[in-house]
């Protein structure tokens, strides 16, 4: 048999709506450290998913509602989007005390509402993210809640994880060190020397 080329599973499903949407948070990824190749260095992030119940798509024929992630991260610098984004949800500024370490696990089953955007290639894409609108009735979740973190001392990625997080995952330091005993990584500077210019990294 020749080999077949095909357009990718899913290239033909349109994207969310651009607008406001009430959401759910049901799952969070800790990705590890992530090397970022535009600005030569590496940082800590962890990936938030949504599902929008009011927005839907049949799979297995199954009505299921569809989901939404963004990146992060792994801070609550001041200047950090996680920490921009956790605070507009809460509608309130984090505490000192909180500052010293926030639990993830807070947000999971939290509504809220995302400020959906398309970019310029047509992807969507979560422009903020906001408290529950008061007319809103709180929703419970349709899809798994599940989270996975590297913090936990295993390297199980939990089923049902989406293909593309979980290679993420094990691209990152973390798991080649909980996979491979061996492996002794050189430290972030040797390895991801700081751009020559001052620009900020994004978050």
């Amino acid at each position: 048999m020749s080999l077949m080329a095909k357009k990718p599973a899913g290239s033909d499903i349109n994207p969310v709506e651009p607008g406001i949407h009430q959401a759910i948070c049901i799952r969070y990824y800790d990705l590890g450290t992530q090397y970022m190749e535009m600005f030569q260095t590496a940082a800590r992030k962890v990936l938030l998913m949504w599902e929008l119940p009011d927005e839907r798509i049949t799979i297995n024929d199954k009505d299921l509602p569809r989901a939404i992630s963004k990146e992060y991260t792994l801070s609550l610098h001041k200047k950090a989007n996680l920490r921009s984004d956790l605070e507009s949800w809460r509608g309130r500024k984090f505490t000192e005390k909180e500052l010293d370490g926030f639990d993830l696990d807070k947000i999971l089953k939290a509504n809220c509402m995302l400020n959906v955007i398309h970019n310029e290639k047509g992807y969507a894409q979560i422009a903020a993210v906001m408290p529950l609108m008061k007319d809103k009735e709180t929703k419970k979740p349709e899809n798994p809640v599940q989270y996975f973190s590297f913090d936990d001392g295993e390297v199980a990625i939990p089923e049902g994880t989406p293909e593309w997080i979980a290679n993420k995952i094990k691209n990152s330091d973390e798991w080649t060190s909980f996979t491979n005993p061996n492996y002794a990584a050189t430290s972030d500077e040797e390895r991801f020397p700081a751009p020559d210019d001052n620009d900020e990294i994004p978050f």
